[in-house]
């Protein structure tokens, strides 16, 4: 019999109301034994007061959750509590004192993935549900919680088992009466899923992107105003801001939310060719992470006599935008023109940073369900290279093993084979109570 288990989960701190969620076969008692009174309807709100050996603890809201038809696939109780330290500490020293125990990170979610309740690729987007910080986030979450990236993957597999079975057709039944292209019409399907996994690999990693955030450096000449630029667009002080030139010398970061989408901006070490030490590691610095960046902003002096110098080439046309600083100070070039100080072109310079973001990563309203973790992307290309080779395969046994292969990872990526391999691994990322 499972242990049954306890947890917040609510947020942490001091709150109004505070949620304890009791999962598996003795919730019912907690609830009886706590409130002194017969369970209530399932799904129905009472009021309950809870008390322990004699001493009251709190009125409380209490729902009971029948099982299966609960979260967890269990018996399930909610306690709404008032949010005070003291009533939670009460509460869970009852509850650890007939012998519950407080619940791993990810317990409950695990135990509905185990109980059939959920996939994986579900049991993932509720985390990322939890985590979302952007509307991007929410929406791309909620689309994998609603079953659209499991059912891809389910019809991708149900295809391949009709393929195994054509392919186990040709070697079981080799001198029966079946239809000599079985061999080809396993083939032919084979081919057809390969193809459509190739597609949705071939996504520039956008949902891991969206899951993630973008970066976004920030490069220029010393002085040329990237810090007062980070710190307006971070709409706080980020980073220091000096008429010295060569205050930056480490990569200074803040998240941004552009059009709904997640974007780490990194404030980097002015770059000129005469500098050393300290100064020169931070350009070297400033030169990686524009390399590693996603997009790359570059800040020009409106003001200076050189506004290129010392500069790459290959920095300056391969510039994902270019901005002219300092537009308050003197004229400049064409081009697009802000004031960090003041403000001016700050609006603008964010709507072409957004229509970047957006280009980047915004997807059709109709289009198919993106990849959002490295964990699909790897199993479906394990899963494409045994396609590949049952294509190819001279011998229908070869053909039925590699398509077998292929149905497998695709099972790994939802949970339907494996599930202990990659349960560890994904419910650790989960906070206590979910």
């Amino acid at each position: 019999m499972a242990d049954t288990i306890f947890a917040l989960s609510s947020a942490a701190g001091r709150a109004g109301v505070a949620v304890v969620r009791v999962s598996g076969p003795r919730a019912g008692e907690a609830l009886k034994t706590l409130s002194a009174k017969a369970l209530p309807k399932p799904r129905m709100a009472v009021t309950r007061q809870l008390s322990a050996n004699g001493a009251p603890i709190d009125d409380a809201l209490a729902l009971w959750f029948q099982g299966p038809s609960s979260f967890t696939g269990e018996d399930v109780v909610e306690f709404h509590v008032h949010g005070g330290r003291a009533i939670l500490a009460a509460l869970f020293a009852a509850l650890e004192g007939m012998g519950l125990r407080p619940a791993e990170a990810g317990e409950f979610t695990r135990r509905a993935v185990e109980n059939g309740k959920f996939d994986l690729t579900r049991a993932e987007a509720l985390a990322d549900l939890i985590d979302a910080e952007t509307e991007g986030q929410r929406r791309q979450a909620l689309e994998q919680y609603e079953g659209r990236l499991a059912a891809l993957y389910e019809d991708w597999s149900a295809r391949l088992l009709k393929a195994v079975a054509w392919g186990e057709a040709a070697i079981d039944f080799a001198d029966e009466e079946v239809p000599e292209d079985c061999g080809a019409e396993a083939r032919a399907i084979a081919a057809g899923i390969l193809k459509e996994i190739q597609a949705h690999l071939a996504d520039h990693h956008r949902g891991e992107l969206v899951r993630e955030g973008l970066y976004l450096t920030v490069l220029g000449q010393p002085n040329a105003g990237k810090s007062s630029l980070v710190n307006a667009l971070a709409k706080r002080d980020v980073a220091i801001v000096s008429e010295q030139a060569g205050t930056t010398r480490d990569v200074v970061e803040a998240r941004l939310d552009l059009g709904g989408y997640p974007v780490t901006v990194a404030d980097t070490a002015g770059l000129r060719e005469a500098a050393e030490g300290i100064e020169a590691e931070g350009i070297r610095r400033a030169l990686a992470r524009a390399e590693a960046a996603d997009l790359t902003l570059l800040v020009l002096d409106g003001a200076a006599a050189e506004p290129y110098a010392g500069l790459p080439e290959d920095l300056i046309s391969g510039a994902s935008l270019t901005v002219w600083n300092k537009a308050d100070l003197a004229g400049h070039p064409k081009g697009l023109a802000i004031s960090a100080k003041t403000g001016a072109g700050l609006p603008e310079l964010l709507a072409e940073l957004t229509a970047l973001v957006r280009d980047r990563l915004q997807s059709a309203t109709d289009a198919p369900p993106l990849l959002t973790r490295s964990r699909h992307r790897h199993a479906l290309e394990r899963a494409a290279e045994a396609l590949t080779r049952a294509i190819a395969a001279p011998e229908a046994e070869l053909m039925s093993e590699d398509l077998r292969l292929a149905q497998r990872e695709l099972g790994r990526i939802t949970g339907k084979v494996d599930i202990e391999d990659v349960l560890g691994v994904i419910f650790a990322e989960f906070c206590i109570g979910k």
